[in-house]
């Protein structure tokens, strides 16, 4: 380990204990509670000694959990409110299958409002009876404007990047009661389209940033833009937290109170995301040598018949055109069965083309099969719980249950075929500058290919399209130290694969 390893080493440890130590004193001056309500986990946030508090449900989004939802229900408890944060069916550490899926819709949405009214007699139980509030985002965003709707002891509604099916023109100006909706000034254009269309019933020509009718009588309306912010970093946004605690100031009859700041919490789960990645790079200089790189190799073109261009973009444009009409819904996991055929797909691919150009790994002895498989064991470990653990405990769940641990073997029959392809395609001696970043453009470009031809089936995958760009940014940079120092691209081609397939099968809903 050279000098330069030992710097990274001490600036990674130091990275990782202050970014713990800074979301460790989050809760300072708060009480947080951990219960069980029926199958769904619960965690309660309140101010230590806080007594007749306000009560907001707060509810996660597609393949989101509680630990998603933590920015704002701190925020919430210190601006002196009860904030209630819960796993749906199907999501997080819910280990009760969400009824329905992408073909049953209305079995799904019954399936999500029933556990709202779980949690509904659990609220009103807390609260002593009194109203509530509730905040949801994205696909929650319909599910608590659906449950405000029913349930008049609603007293506010907060919809973060809202989808509003169930608000129409012909929908009462006091259903959902006093309803705020906040988008990221970086989502998509839609976004603002919909929440203008949401606030059209309580103005003709509605504007963001403005307020319409009257709290006392349930039909308070406003629709606003978090500065700079897009479908996840909206969760985080001082704006955000500013705005969802002066409405619900507002709603509670509440004076007198200032929005605090929100915690940088982004910020500290950054940082501590970056120590532990960057301390993998002093860590792979431990590996052992699994085989000899071809230094000194000619880089292959990038054009011609035998050139990377061709082995790159025929994938990435066959792969969803022979999938469009591939049947799904053969996994227990939602869009996991795409996901499965359009890695396993890509890679097949991918591996017959450089077949086909005479690019071809060369075999392991014996011994070099045993420095393998230690090597690979090491790295796919600290691609699981070095990464994970952080992930799991700030972010969103990515711990499986018994349902979900074959469903990663099986998700591996689709990973790895397209991770060995494509390490090898980017890593092997003659490999050509930036084919690394190319083939992930390419897959990502695939992938949103697959969604606009088939976007009923596919809408939701590109919400996560950009959490499996950052997983390849941390895992890209994980896997180049690891060839460097094993001269093997299998070896991070194996531990990426099962890192993928397990934060697909454990954080995509289990459906029955």
């Amino acid at each position: 380990m050279t000098l330069w390893h030992r710097a990274a080493a001490a600036l990674a440890i130091a990275a990782i204990v202050l970014g713990l130590l800074q979301l460790g004193s989050e809760r300072e001056g708060l009480s947080v509670s951990a219960l069980q309500v029926g199958s769904q986990p619960v965690t309660v946030f309140r101010p230590e000694g806080a007594r007749q508090a306000p009560v907001v449900l707060v509810a996660h989004g597609f393949a989101g959990s509680q630990q998603l939802m933590q920015p704002l229900a701190l925020a919430l408890a210190r601006a002196g409110f009860v904030a209630v944060t819960f796993d749906f069916p199907g999501h997080g550490r819910n280990a009760l299958p969400m009824q329905g899926g992408i073909k049953e819709e209305r079995r799904s949405l019954q399936a999500l409002l029933g556990s709202m009214e779980e949690m509904r007699a659990f609220v009103l139980e807390l609260s002593g009876g009194r109203p509530y509030a509730v905040l949801g985002h994205s696909m929650a965003s319909d599910i608590i404007v659906r449950h405000a709707q029913a349930h008049p002891e609603v007293v506010a509604t907060v919809a973060i990047s809202l989808f509003g099916p169930s608000i129409t023109a012909t929908t009462p100006p006091d259903s959902p009661r006093n309803l705020l909706v906040i988008d990221g000034a970086l989502e998509p254009a839609m976004m603002q389209t919909e929440a203008l269309r949401v606030m059209s019933g309580a103005t003709p020509e509605p504007a963001l940033e403005t307020a319409y009718g009257s709290m006392d009588r349930g039909t308070a309306r406003k629709a606003t833009l978090a500065p700079g912010v897009e479908h996840i970093g909206v969760l985080y946004s001082r704006h955000t937290v500013r705005e969802a605690v002066l409405w619900l100031d507002d709603a509670f009859g509440r004076t007198g109170t200032a929005a605090p700041a929100p915690p940088p919490r982004g910020a500290w789960i950054a940082l501590l995301l970056a120590g532990v990645v960057l301390l993998a790079w002093p860590l792979s200089a431990l590996l052992p040598r699994v085989a000899v790189t071809g230094n000194g190799t000619a880089r292959l073109p990038w054009w011609g018949w035998r050139g990377q261009a061709i082995t790159l973009l025929l994938p990435a444009l066959l792969t969803p055109v022979l999938l469009w009409k591939v049947p799904g819904d053969f996994l227990p996991i939602l869009l996991g069965d795409y996901l499965l055929l359009h890695f396993g797909l890509y890679g097949l691919l991918t591996v017959g083309l450089q077949w086909l150009c005479g690019r071809r790994p060369p075999a392991l002895t014996p011994s070099q099969w045993r420095v393998f498989a230690l090597a690979t064991a090491a790295v796919t470990a600290y691609a699981l719980f070095a990464i994970g653990l952080p992930i799991d405990s700030y972010v969103f769940n990515l711990r499986p249950d018994m349902a979900r641990l074959p469903l990663i073997g099986v998700m591996c029959l689709g990973t790895l075929p397209w991770f060995l392809a494509d390490e090898w395609l980017t890593r092997a001696p003659g490999a050509p500058r930036g084919a690394y970043v190319a083939s992930k453009l390419g897959f990502l470009v695939s992938l949103v290919m697959a969604i606009a031809l088939n976007p009923g089936r596919l809408f939701f995958l590109a919400i996560i399209v950009p959490a499996i760009l950052l997983l390849f940014l941390v895992y890209g940079l994980i896997s180049r130290w690891s060839f460097a120092a094993t001269g093997h691209p299998a070896v991070a081609g194996t531990a990426n694969a099962i890192a993928f397939a397990w934060f697909v099968a454990v954080v995509f809903p289990l459906v029955s």
